[in-house]
C-alpha cells in the first residue's frame, strides 16, 4: 500500500462514521487544512480536552516508550536541510565521521535496553545509501533486533529494493520525516523535494516496514503550515505509525539559527493536533526536550506525547539526561512502556 496525501474531506472527530463523513481505509478520519487550523484555533483548554479524551481511548496516558536515537554516520552530508548541523556546506563544526562498527553500534543498543528504551534507532548522514553501506546498516539491525529491540533506522532516500532489504534484515520501523507544509518546504530545502519523501515513504510502506513520519517546528513557519504539516501526516493512508514532533534546535552556522523561537502554547497545540488527527499513532516529543522546561514536557504528554527520545544526545544535539528524565517521570507518575505493551504486541 503506497503512501498516500489526501486532502479531501473534514473530520471533526473521531466518531466521523457515525456522522457520514469520509475514512481512509484503515477506518481513520481525512483531515482538510481547514480542519486542522480549527484544531490548533480552539481555545487551550478545550483543545487538551478534546486530545485527552482520544490519548485515553487508545492508550494508557500514564505510560511512555522510550527510544533511542543514535547517529551511526555522522556528518558529510551533501543536502543543504536548514537546520541540519550535519550538512557539509555548513560551518557548524560536525566533523565528518566514517560509519560505526556493527559490535560498537551493539553496544550501545545493549546499553540503551538496560537504561529502559524499547525502540533502538540507528541514523546516517546519508542522502541515499549506497549499496555498500545499506549492508553494513543491515547487519546492525539484525544483531540489534536479536536483543528484543524494535528497530527503527533513518538513512535519506532508499532506491527500488533497499526497503526490502532492510525488512528482510528485521527493520520494524524506517524514520523520514516530511518536514514541514508544501507551502514552506522550499524555504528550508532545495537539494531534495518533498514528493521524493513521499516516495521514499511508498517504498517503506510496500515493504511492510512501519512508517516512522513527522516534521520540524519553530523553523519561522506561520500556524498555517504547522497545521498543514499535520493534516498531510493524518491524511496518509494510513497515517503513520510514529509520528516524531520536532521543535527546532538552532545550531550556529545553519540558516535556520537565530530564527524566533516557538512559542511553547503553539508547541504544546501541535502535539494535541497531531494526537487527535493520528489517533493511534505514537506520538514523540522529539528534538527540543533539552531546551523544554519540565511544566512544557509535562502538558506535551498532557496533550497525548507517548513516546521521547531517551538518551544523552540525539544525533549530533544535546538530549535531557536519562536520570532527569526519570526524575520528572516519577514527578509526573509517568512509567515507562513495556515491550509488550507496544502497539502490534
Amino acid at each position: 500500500m503506497g503512501v498516500g496525501v489526501m486532502m479531501t474531506g473534514v473530520a471533526g472527530s473521531e466518531n466521523v462514521a457515525s456522522a457520514g463523513k469520509p475514512l481512509n481505509r484503515d477506518g481513520s478520519a481525512t483531515w482538510t487544512l481547514e480542519a486542522v487550523l480549527g484544531l490548533f484555533d480552539l481555545p487551550f483548554a478545550d483543545l487538551i480536552f478534546r486530545a485527552q479524551q482520544v490519548y485515553r481511548k487508545h492508550f494508557d496516558a500514564n505510560s511512555v516508550q522510550l527510544s533511542t536515537l543514535l547517529s551511526v554516520k555522522t556528518g558529510g552530508c551533501p543536502e543543504d536541510c536548514g537546520y541540519c548541523p550535519q550538512a557539509a556546506r555548513f560551518h557548524t563544526g560536525v566533523e565528518n565521521e566514517q560509519l560505526m562498527s556493527t559490535d560498537e553500534v551493539v553496544s550501545l543498543a545493549r546499553a540503551a535496553k538496560e537504561r529502559g528504551a524499547t525502540r533502538f534507532c540507528m541514523g546516517a548522514a546519508w542522502r541515499s545509501p549506497k549499496q555498500r553501506d545499506l549492508e553494513k546498516v543491515s547487519d546492525m539491525v539484525r544483531e540489534v533486533k536479536s536483543l528484543g529491540l524494535e528497530t527503527c533506522a533513518t538513512l535519506g532516500m532508499l532506491q527500488d529494493g533497499q526497503a526490502g532489504q532492510l525488512k528482510s534484515a528485521g527493520l520494524d520501523y524506517y524514520n523520514h520525516n516530511i518536514d514541514t507544509g508544501a507551502d514552506y518546504y522550499g524555504e528550508i530545502i532545495s537539494t531534495r523535494t518533498q514528493q521524493d519523501r513521499y516516495e521514499t515513504l511508498s517504498r517503506v510502506r510496500a515493504a511492510g516496514i512501519h512508517v516512522c513520519c513527522g516534521g520540524i517546528v519553530g523553523m519561522g513557519e506561520s500556524r498555517r503550515t504547522r497545521a498543514e504539516l499535520i493534516a498531510r501526516l493524518a491524511t496518509m493512508d494510513p497515517y503513520p505509525e510514529s509520528v516524531p514532533i520536532n521543535n527546532l534546535v538552532q545550531v550556529e552556522g545553519t540558516p535556520l539559527h537565530g530564527v524566533e523561537k516557538l512559542d511553547p502554547f503553539e508547541f504544546v497545540r501541535t502535539i494535541a493536533s497531531a494526537r487527535i488527527s493520528m489517533p493511534r499513532a505514537m506520538v514523540r516529543l522529539s528534538a527540543g526536550r533539552e531546551q523544554m522546561s519540565d511544566e512544557t514536557q509535562a502538558l506535551c504528554f498532557l496533550a497525548g506525547a507517548n513516546s521521547i527520545f531517551y538518551g544523552d544526545k540525539l544525533l549530533t544535539t544535546g538530549n535531557p539526561q536519562a536520570e532527569s528524565d526519570r526524575q520528572l517521570f516519577d514527578r509526573l507518575g509517568i512509567a515507562p512502556m513495556a515491550v509488550e505493551d507496544l502497539p502490534g504486541n
